[in-house]
């Protein structure tokens, strides 16, 4: 019995370890860009910055993955790096903008009712299967706008108002649509 608990003693680390390391899925873009053997070409056009309630604003951009056979569009936000932090960024793929500008119409349509039932805390948010994050919480009566850029870090940033928000991402979604149909890929 005892060595039979000294080898399960020595083997959960290793099965915590295999069980952590098969939990970390990678990004549509990591799946991409990951690929050995292939040149991968980027291409960013500059849009609007995000801003931010406290560290200033979040830079972003519309990143074209330029494929042999099809190219792949993302939605790039950067929060710049700082004294405190390392810089996050979030890479969403043209598909799942469209989702998120569809949650985020329902997230600003709700936001009102939310506010005013006064909840001790109250959250509603959408998450990608890429884990990027777009939502408000309730407290005391007040909205907190926020993006969770990255999926495994300590990536969210406040937002000021969520107009900034519809706005922005609106405006992305419409510059890769430009963007699609001068490269025809």
């Amino acid at each position: 019995m005892k060595k039979l608990l000294i080898i399960l003693t020595f083997m959960m680390p290793l099965v915590s370890f295999a069980q952590n390391e098969t939990a970390k899925k990678l990004t549509k873009f990591e799946q991409l860009t990951s690929k050995t053997g292939r040149i991968s070409k980027f291409v960013d056009v500059k849009t609007p910055s995000i801003p931010e309630s406290f560290m200033g604003s979040l830079e972003t951009s519309v990143r074209t993955l330029m494929g042999e056979q099809t190219n792949s569009y993302f939605y790039r936000i950067e929060e710049p790096e700082t004294s405190r932090s390392i810089s996050h960024i979030a890479m969403i793929e043209y598909s799942d903008l469209v989702e998120i500008n569809k949650a985020l119409t329902k997230l600003v349509s709700e936001v009102g009712t939310d506010c005013a039932a006064n909840p001790d805390y109250l959250e509603n948010r959408f998450i990608t299967n890429d884990g990027f994050q777009i939502g408000y919480y309730v407290s005391k009566g007040k909205a907190s706008w926020y993006l969770k850029l990255e999926r495994y870090s300590k990536s969210t940033v406040f937002i000021k108002n969520a107009d900034a928000l519809t706005t922005n991402f609106s405006d992305a979604q419409k510059k890769i649509e430009e963007l699609k149909a001068v490269y025809k890929k």
